[in-house]
């Protein structure tokens, strides 16, 4: 073999084996299905050397390996088959999630739905609270270069990390090379305190982008009897909550979607209804039976248009419409 035959680029610079070496070994091991042994035996080199050529032609990118999901008709056909049961404008579908890899399994879908969002950069995403957009904050954010990620509802104090709106918005930002906003303001103020945040330009900046933003990722919360925690200062004892489904940026809704409101509802830190309903792409990421409830008030209560979720979640709410 020619001393100047060309070796194959790896991370730590050049190859020691020519490239054209590398990519027979790979050929015959991924499309010839030959064994290291018979590799190593056409070649003329031991077998270990053939591990390292193939190990070789990965890291060199001559080898592009596609693990194809079985489920990925089913679920097109299910999100499809939602879409049109729930009216929305589009569903988008992983075909399974587990709590502790919700944003990694959520990325697919949520990647699928900012697409379809046609952002450029300047143009606004509006970010809620709850345990599900946290985890997407995390690690389910695809990039979203010069667009501003923009919190929807106060919380500055509260004790959970998936109610701080100004800390997922940061991470998602940090994830996503967005541009985040911030919102410094508890979910209920005082009368005073709202008062003054109704005059300060920083908060009407923030309003502004609500009234503009072109999308937004919102978390859809459970019924409030189910819960295990909710935002600090949302008075739960009140009877009105007998009757909540969930909830989306604070908005409290019944199982039809009509607005649920309590004392202090008034000077709530939060996106009203009115605007979410005016959101080209209202995205609403939520998963589990427990959430069936919620998603279809959700939707009711023009509170989503869009919806992320798996496909189990997909299949009880089809059962619950039926």
């Amino acid at each position: 073999m020619s001393s100047d035959t060309p070796a194959a680029p790896t991370e730590a610079g050049r190859s020691r084996f020519p490239l054209d070496t590398v990519y027979q070994a790979a050929r015959m091991y991924y499309l010839e299905d030959a064994t290291q042994v018979e590799i190593a035996a056409r070649l003329g080199v031991s077998r270990p050397t053939v591990s390292r050529l193939v190990a070789e032609a990965r890291r060199a990118g001559l080898v592009r390996i596609e693990v194809v999901d079985p489920f990925q008709d089913e679920t097109v056909a299910l999100a499809e088959r939602l879409q049109v049961v729930l009216g929305l404008q589009a569903v988008h579908l992983a075909a399974v999630t587990h709590p502790a890899t919700l944003g990694v399994d959520l990325a697919g879908p949520i990647a699928t739905a900012f697409e379809g969002m046609g952002l450029a950069p300047g143009d606004a995403v509006l970010m809620s609270s709850g345990r599900t957009v946290y985890d997407v904050a995390q690690a389910g954010m695809p990039r979203l270069s010069g667009v501003q990620l923009v919190p929807t509802v106060g919380g500055q104090a509260d004790p959970m990390p998936w109610f701080q709106t100004n800390e997922i918005t940061r991470t998602a930002a940090e994830h996503s090379g967005a541009i985040p906003a911030f919102l410094f303001a508890q979910a209920i103020p005082s009368p005073a305190m709202r008062a003054t945040l109704d005059e300060d330009p920083a908060f009407q900046h923030v309003v502004g982008l609500w009234g503009s933003a072109k999308g937004a990722v919102l978390g859809i919360g459970a019924p409030t009897a189910t819960r295990d925690a909710i935002a600090r200062g949302i008075p739960v004892e009140d009877a009105a909550f007998d009757l909540a489904a969930g909830d989306v940026c604070l908005n409290f809704f019944a199982a039809d979607g009509s607005a649920i409101e309590f004392p202090g509802s008034d000077r709530m830190v939060r996106t009203s209804r009115e605007v979410l309903a005016a959101v080209p792409h209202a995205v609403g990421v939520a998963v589990g039976e427990a959430k069936v409830t919620s998603i279809i008030g959700a939707v009711r209560g023009r509170l989503v248009n869009e919806l992320v979720t798996d496909a189990p979640t997909a299949r009880a709410l089809l059962d619950a419409l039926a």
